[in-house]
């Protein structure tokens, strides 16, 4: 009979594919905790230490790790027979899940519980395992447990390997990143040597930006929770600009906001008494560029909104939630994407608080701007002092400004955008561009800048469509003849200390 090694921490699907080893002529050999669910459940198998001679060792941290276990894992096709001949058992599969470290994220996890959960005896098994691919199958995922044990080739054999070694090195990875952060709790840079991204494979996509690109989409750590409600499933451009479209409205995720996405750019952000105001507002900043768009909503969406989604083109509507009606009218758009986000806005930013980036430098890798904008903190720089209402439009303001491509600038007012403008090589140019689309709408509104002005003409521009204030970083050297020209047009501006560039 051709033998199995099992030792599993998670149970899921192992009595019914046990059961399929046996009916494929396999003895199955255990130990521990996975012997004894197997015998509860009449699965029959041999006890690890019936083989080995030894019983588990200093409290179950030593029970697979013996010569005659791996002596059998790791022989190769002459070595087998040798061992065969000397009485000794030899392997032909092993299916090994580890302890869930990678379930320990809280950050004052008790470091004595991490070193609990750090499997020895499972990455061994697995990694003897995928070594010696051509012998033995090797399962290191419960998806592998539908496989046809009776007619696996060579190529089934190493994509096993591969994912094996896949799993131990993350893991590793994880540990090693975990232990990094708990010895050293006051370390603030995160660029440490041994800053690892291991990607799992989720799908591939049809193709990438454009038809001639291809592309897949893969999960580095978690990933957020949603459902399809309606459509076809995510494109790479819908995910761009649905990640575009959540990371602004995860800045207002306890107020009625809408926003509205187009090539990973705003077109209209408001906030509103109803929802149904906010989606109103966002639209009218800019309804030409929102046909085609991304519209996310940080509340449940209702029939009235629904009907207004429908009467235009659009191509993915998220929200937290929906109203049956309002679904069941999403629903007549046949390729309209209608996306339930499960995952509460208010973690949503949680899940990426890195950016990594390929170059032919090398792979640039930095912390998110998650920086929060403290009214408190403001600095008013000119003799007008702002009022309660502008305050709130400057905060609404640069929390936006944030999103755009730098050079970036937002006009707002009312906690409602007016024009956006980024990616500008000049910010003269980004204000020029933004009031232009503001029209004759700018009086008495707020112009938010993610960086200095590094000249007058800035000032002057927006004076002349009638702003009445100015949030921006401030720190130029050009500050003073910045603060003195709107102190002389009669303008507020305050400074935040905070940069937002964004390339």
């Amino acid at each position: 009979m051709k033998k199995a090694y099992i030792s599993v921490f998670d149970k899921t699907g192992i009595t019914e594919f046990a059961k399929k080893l046996e009916k494929a002529s396999y003895e199955i050999v255990s130990t521990g905790g996975t012997f004894d669910f197997l015998k509860k459940n009449n699965i029959k198998a041999i006890e690890s230490a019936d083989i080995t001679g030894f019983r588990e060792l200093i409290g179950g941290k030593v029970k697979s790790l013996h010569p005659k276990i791996f002596a059998g894992i790791l022989a190769n096709k002459d070595e087998r027979k040798e061992l065969i001949q000397n009485e000794y058992s030899v392997f032909d599969l092993v299916c090994v899940n580890l302890y869930p470290f990678e379930s320990y994220t809280e950050k004052n996890v008790e470091i004595e519980t991490l070193v609990k959960n750090i499997d020895i005896g499972g990455v061994a098994l697995l990694r003897a395992g995928a070594k010696n691919y051509e012998n033995i199958i090797v399962i290191s995922d419960i998806k592998d447990y539908d496989i046809d044990i009776q007619n696996i080739d060579l190529k089934t054999r190493e994509r096993l390997a591969v994912k094996a070694f896949e799993r131990t090195s993350k893991y590793d990875a994880v540990i090693a990143n975990k232990l990094y952060t708990q010895f050293n709790p006051d370390e603030t840079e995160i660029l440490k040597e041994l800053e690892e991204f291991h990607l799992d494979k989720i799908k591939d996509l049809r193709y990438g930006e454009n038809p001639h690109q291809k592309a897949a989409l893969y999960t580095y750590d978690k990933v957020i929770d949603y459902e399809f409600l309606n459509g076809k499933e995510f494109s790479y451009n819908n995910i761009l600009d649905a990640t575009a479209a959540l990371n602004i409205a995860a800045e207002f995720f306890d107020v009625n906001a809408c926003v509205i996405i187009k090539h990973t750019n705003p077109c209209g952000v408001a906030l509103g008494k109803t929802l149904s105001e906010a989606w109103q507002k966002a639209l009218d900043c800019d309804p030409l560029s929102a046909f085609g768009g991304i519209v996310a909503f940080t509340k449940k969406v209702d029939l009235e909104i629904a009907k207004n989604l429908t009467a235009m083109f659009l191509e993915v509507v998220i929200a937290p939630d929906f109203t049956d009606e309002a679904a069941e009218e999403l629903k007549k758009k046949k390729n309209l994407r209608v996306v339930k986000l499960l995952t509460p806005l208010e973690e949503y930013l949680k899940f990426t608080q890195k950016e990594i980036r390929l170059t032919p430098f090398g792979a640039l890798l930095q912390e998110k701007d998650t920086k929060e904008l403290d009214p408190e903190t403001f600095k008013t720089v000119t003799k007008e002092k702002p009022t309660q209402e502008m305050v709130e439009d400057m905060v609404f303001a640069f929390k936006v400004c944030k999103h755009l491509k730098s050079n970036a600038i937002v006009i707002a007012k009312d906690l409602r955008t007016l024009g956006l403008c980024g990616g500008q090589t000049s910010r003269v140019g980004s204000v020029e561009i933004a009031l232009k689309r503001v029209c004759d709408s700018a009086k008495g509104a707020i112009l938010a800048s993610d960086g200095f002005f590094p000249a007058i003409d800035n000032i002057e521009v927006a004076a002349q469509e009638r702003i009445a204030g100015i949030i921006q970083p401030g720190g130029s050297i050009k500050d003073p003849e910045v603060i003195k020209t709107a102190d002389k047009l009669g303008m507020v501006m305050v400074t935040t200390g905070i940069r937002h560039f964004r390339h």
